[in-house]
């Protein structure tokens, strides 16, 4: 039986490499992107739905298929103002899944990331914390929230921090052995990976470390 992926965030870096998998991925027929911006391949399987990801909720009939991609989220540098930030990192995965629950859709794959706790005193991790608890809240059958380190890969604006941080990162990766697994840079590709795997599998854990997406994405190769 042919499938439906909803994928929010294919513009992005993560999110582009998984609408390559996914096209790819003879599971699905048809792929609907939830987006403001269009992406750049052309496919019959693509349903593009060009809308503002803060109105998603008004978009329930056309929010139907059988799982979700969550790719969405932003940086301090990128998006300073904190309700703004908010309004990204934590509202528009909450209210993806508020759809997909009241849409039956009983799969939902959502990156959040590490360090993600609601009683962090750092706003960033509070709010992954925050978001993590209320998709939980929505008891979808089979969600699975992953949590990379810091993510490799090339974006297409410039980040000094993040560049900086990469690269040491890369220096210090051979380092990370044993329960620092977690810690070491993982790549989009990694990540978009293990989303795909998940989708299909019915594991009953909700949450993944960064080193466990690598696992799994190492397992689907």
């Amino acid at each position: 039986m042919s499938k439906t992926a909803i994928i929010l965030g294919a513009t992005g870096l993560t999110g582009g490499i998984l609408l390559e998998k996914l096209l790819a991925d003879t599971t699905y027929s048809k792929i609907k992107l939830f987006s403001r911006s269009s992406v750049d391949v052309k496919s019959d399987k693509i349903e593009q739905h060009l809308i503002s990801l803060f109105q998603l909720e008004n978009y329930k009939e056309d929010f139907i298929g059988n799982v979700v991609f969550c790719c969405i989220g932003t940086t301090a540098a990128k998006t300073k103002d904190s309700a703004k930030y908010k309004q990204i990192d934590y509202g528009i995965p909450v209210k993806a899944a508020k759809l997909a629950k009241e849409n039956n859709i009983d799969t939902f794959v959502v990156m959040s990331s590490m360090g993600a706790d609601v009683t962090s005193n750092t706003f960033y991790n509070q709010t992954k914390g925050e978001m993590e608890r209320d998709v939980l809240k929505q008891k979808i059958k089979n969600t699975y929230i992953l949590r990379p380190s810091l993510i490799g890969g090339n974006r297409e604006e410039f980040r000094l921090g993040e560049r900086i941080g990469k690269g040491i990162m890369s220096i210090l990766n051979p380092l990370f052995v044993g329960g620092l697994k977690k810690y070491k840079m993982i790549e989009p590709e990694e990540i978009a990976s293990c989303m795909q795997t998940l989708a299909k599998s019915n594991k009953d854990q909700a949450i993944f470390s960064s080193d466990e997406i690598v696992e799994i994405a190492n397992s689907s190769i």
